[in-house]
């Protein structure tokens, strides 16, 4: 029966260890791409381009980089954030800010990933750097949730990735001016595909391609809005809006969908190194 044991943990190893070279091999390649096909492609050669200082920390791809190149060239004011659909706070566009001293408000609608991050960032809720509520974001609500947890009229950063009526809960903002505005778009519709999902408050992602809004949609709303399309990330999730008052030649034009416009590259998303966790800090 030892024996037995010994065949089957050999196994065990020799499977694990075969699937963690596999997983580097991936990560290899990734990278690989990443240089050839970003870092050495004329397309970014422009210093006033993002996508040459994209670097993941907790962000899902190369967001955290380039939400800190934006900020390095516009400054800061207050240091404060919204995110709503955090997921359980490890894997977003502001987990990495509360490293550097921002704080803010979290608001996501899942209850197993809202009890995770009460237990993982319980220093920076106790401290009220932090605050988060579980609720499930509307058109209809947004406005009173912004009013319920005091959010100013103008602040830093707003992100939006809640995989629906993204489109619809940014324009029901109306009042609200941050200064800068990352936003989930929906890569299946390239420009000038002006395409946005119809409006359901109840609706949840089915995990089709009928989610959000176009990026050309999603550059006229922000237009509108007086925002600017500044550019999107190589992996092509997420586009960033930065308020027309604090343009003033600090990044590539022009700011419309067409030049700034990156596919969907969900092949990209890895997580390499140790596991991230908030702990140790917080």
């Amino acid at each position: 029966m030892l024996s037995s044991l010994k065949v089957a943990l050999s196994r065990l190893w020799h499977t694990s260890n075969a699937n963690h070279k596999l997983s580097r091999l991936l990560e290899i390649e990734t990278e690989d791409f990443i240089q050839r096909h970003l870092f050495q492609n004329p397309r970014y050669a422009s210093p006033l381009r993002l996508n040459r200082s994209e670097c993941k920390v907790y962000s899902q791809n190369g967001e955290d980089g380039i939400i800190e190149e934006i900020f390095r060239r516009i400054g800061t004011t207050d240091k404060f954030f919204v995110e709503f659909g955090v997921g359980n706070g490890l894997e977003n566009n502001t987990a990495y800010l509360l490293v550097k001293d921002w704080s803010g408000l979290w608001l996501e609608g899942n209850h197993s990933s809202v009890e995770f991050i009460h237990r993982e960032f319980a220093r920076a809720i106790a401290t009220k750097q932090l605050r988060v509520q579980e609720t499930f974001i509307t058109a209809e609500n947004i406005v009173s949730l912004f009013e319920q947890h005091a959010v100013p009229d103008e602040f830093d950063m707003l992100s939006i990735d809640i995989d629906g009526n993204d489109y619809h809960v940014w324009k029901a903002l109306e009042r609200y001016r941050p200064r800068v505005v990352v936003m989930e778009y929906n890569a299946t519709f390239p420009p000038p595909t002006v395409w946005i999902k119809k409006y359901d408050p109840t609706w949840m992602w089915d995990g089709s391609i009928g989610f959000g809004a176009s990026l050309k949609a999603f550059e006229q709303l922000g237009a509108e809005k007086g925002y600017s399309l500044v550019g999107c990330n190589f992996a092509g999730a997420n586009a960033f809006f930065v308020r027309n008052d604090l343009l003033d030649g600090r990044f590539h034009e022009p700011f419309t969908a067409e030049e700034h416009f990156e596919p969907h590259r969900s092949y990209l998303h890895y997580t390499s190194g140790h596991e991230r966790r908030m702990h140790e800090k917080y």
